[in-house]
């Protein structure tokens, strides 16, 4: 005979698994509030400077040299974002920062930023999530050494303000990326790169760049986007959507 189910006993293991899940998400989020590291609550790391309203989110990722490290104004760092001065934690690297990072700059999860010798990100530049910035390259110079045991190469990075580093992108040692710079998903830079200008590809090249006498070269596919005028409220943007809402409504209805 098929046994009869319990529809009390079903209904209160439901329940019971809703209030369990909720509890577990409220505790998570309490825990990534309480873990987040601002100036005013910055735990155990204290960063060479950290300006206001800037916030690692928790978890972190890997950090050591933080007295090396000087954060702008509100910046946003990402889940598991690793910051790293020198070579390895403990060192005295002298009075100078080594990896500085501008106001208003978002680093996204999983992104890494290797600042063996000085590494300067300006402001306004946002990064999709794991972008791997470093200042060393391995050295492979003697055949009969492994790699790992040989002295890296070590050279300066500089990303320009403005710029927008794309999901997976590579900077590799020595780059100096100029103002305004698109760097397009899993792009590996070295180099030179010129201000207003698109990178793509590995090595990455120039695809695209704006000069004030020709403009964008090659020219725009697509209109550029036409911002919100400013003093809108969320009620009058709601109101501009309605028609548009109805006239959809009236289509699948007919």
């Amino acid at each position: 005979m098929p046994k009869r189910k319990n529809t009390f006993s079903s209904w209160t293991s439901t329940w019971s698994r809703r209030l369990a899940q909720r509890a577990v998400h409220a505790g998570w989020a309490w825990v990534q509030r309480t873990g987040s590291v601002t100036a005013e609550h910055p735990g155990r790391l204290r960063f060479g400077a950290m300006g206001t309203g800037t916030r690692l989110a928790f978890p972190l990722g890997t950090v050591f040299g933080e007295p090396w490290i000087h954060l702008g104004a509100h910046c946003i760092i990402g889940e598991q974002v690793t910051l790293t001065a020198g070579l390895m934690p403990d060192l005295d690297l002298g009075p100078d920062p080594i990896l500085r990072i501008g106001d208003g700059v978002v680093l996204g999860r999983g992104s890494h930023v290797i600042a063996d010798t000085t590494v300067t990100i300006g402001s306004d530049c946002y990064f999709g999530p794991y972008v791997y910035v470093t200042s060393t390259n391995h050295s492979y110079d003697d055949p009969h050494q492994p790699i790992g045991k040989q002295w890296p190469r070590m050279e300066p990075v500089e990303i320009g303000p403005g710029c927008w580093i794309g999901t997976g992108a590579v900077v590799l040692p020595g780059a100096r990326i100029g103002r305004n710079v698109v760097v397009a998903a899993g792009a590996v830079v070295r180099g030179e790169v010129p201000d207003h200008a698109v990178v793509a590809g590995a090595p990455a090249r120039v695809v695209r760049r704006w000069t004030p006498a020709g403009g964008w070269q090659p020219p725009l596919r697509t209109p550029a986007p036409v911002p919100i005028p400013d003093g809108i409220t969320p009620e009058q943007l709601l109101a501009l959507a309605g028609p548009a809402e109805d006239g959809a409504d009236r289509e699948a209805e007919a």
